[in-house]
């Protein structure tokens, strides 16, 4: 058997190579002529058999009735290739952003799916993945969360996705494989660490569990909250309130005490625990709505708090070793370096450079 996979190898590469020029990447895609294949089903393939065995029988006893079944049989088979063709030509497949996941996790896909003609019997699938079902697509949009077992983390291409159709009567396999170039970001799965979190020691005098908060002020944006009566207008989210979003009010604040710093050890032993551990307490600080910054080899996330924030971080752990190339608007400023950054440099932003992780670990 693995020989016999071997041997296939050559002509899946061939295969994939005339698919990425017949069908390149892109997102929405329009199903025609090109990117439809037909081929008989096994109960196609059945039919066809005893289309045969009447034909010879009839033929044999000079039977015209049994040729005339034979070919009534013929005709509906060619018509169901006309209309196994017909229920894909002019599907429209688009690719949407996905809800975010943690490795281990199975990725949803989103695909959004339109015909200016009434469509049965859609399958959608990728890989070896469960397909799911359209039992109907037209010109309304209609969305499908499609499954992707994965188990890495970083940015996921699902491949080339599966859509077929037996209508209308499963004598014919109507199928394309196209490329939506949806790739998706999942995020390293969390582990609790039972150490105390890696965070920089600045004010010996001061409680641990106020270490990095924040309490209510006027300096930095902190979140949405609902709307209050009595609150001043000038705290009320106007551009959200124009957005159809309802009432909602910003709060505010400013850190009680230094901020908390993470810092990733490239020289630990299992780097994939260790990332694991960063996103686990990234998530705790959210929660706790603390400040923190993150400091990787050759990416360093100034302090800050919020979901953007957050995601940043994520996202930095997510694709490590690559350096992310997108930063969002409204993110918190982002500093890149190739080496350790100096006393004056640590100072400059916070008060004590921060300490390492892996020693916090190991204690």
């Amino acid at each position: 058997m693995p020989q016999a996979k071997a041997g296939l190898k050559p002509y899946q590469g061939w295969w994939q190579h005339w698919l990425s020029r017949r069908l390149p990447a892109q997102s929405p895609i329009t199903l025609a002529h090109k990117s439809i294949f037909i081929l008989p089903s096994a109960f196609g393939l059945c039919w066809l058999g005893v289309v045969v065995l009447l034909f010879l029988f009839g033929t044999n006893y000079q039977n015209n009735l049994v040729i005339g079944l034979a070919l009534l049989l013929l005709s509906i088979f060619n018509t169901c290739i006309i209309y196994s063709y017909r229920n894909l030509a002019g599907l429209t497949l688009n690719a949407a952003q996905g809800p975010a996941v943690y490795a281990g996790e199975d990725v949803l896909y989103p695909v959004e799916l339109t015909a200016k003609q009434a469509q049965h019997q859609i399958q959608l699938r990728y890989g070896n993945n469960a397909p799911l079902s359209a039992a109907r697509v037209d010109d309304k949009k209609q969305r499908l969360l499609l499954p992707f077992t994965n188990q890495g983390r970083g940015w996921i291409h699902p491949g080339r996705l599966t859509v077929e159709t037996h209508y209308p009567l499963g004598l014919c396999r109507a199928w394309s494989v196209v490329d939506l170039a949806n790739r998706q970001l999942v995020f390293a799965a969390p582990k609790a660490v039972m150490t105390p979190l890696s965070q920089q020691a600045a004010h010996a005098h001061e409680q641990a569990h106020l270490k990095g908060s924040l309490a209510a002020g006027v300096e930095e944006f902190n979140t949405l909250k609902p709307y209050v009566c009595g609150e001043s207008p000038n705290q009320i989210a106007w551009k959200q309130l124009a957005q159809g979003r309802g009432m909602l009010t910003k709060s505010f604040g400013e850190p009680v005490s230094a901020p908390t710093w993470l810092i990733l050890n490239a020289q630990h032993p299992d780097i994939e625990q260790h990332l694991s551990e960063l996103t686990w307490t990234v998530d705790t600080l959210w929660q706790t709505q603390q400040v923190f910054g993150l400091q990787l080899p050759m990416l360093t996330i100034a302090p800050n708090s919020g979901a953007a924030h957050r995601l940043q971080c994520l996202t930095a752990l997510a694709v490590y070793p690559e350096v992310p190339n997108v930063v969002s608007s409204g993110s918190p400023p982002v500093m890149f370096h190739t080496k350790e950054p100096s006393q004056t440099q640590a100072n400059a932003a916070t008060p004590e450079k921060p300490t390492s992780s892996q020693e916090q670990h190991n204690g």
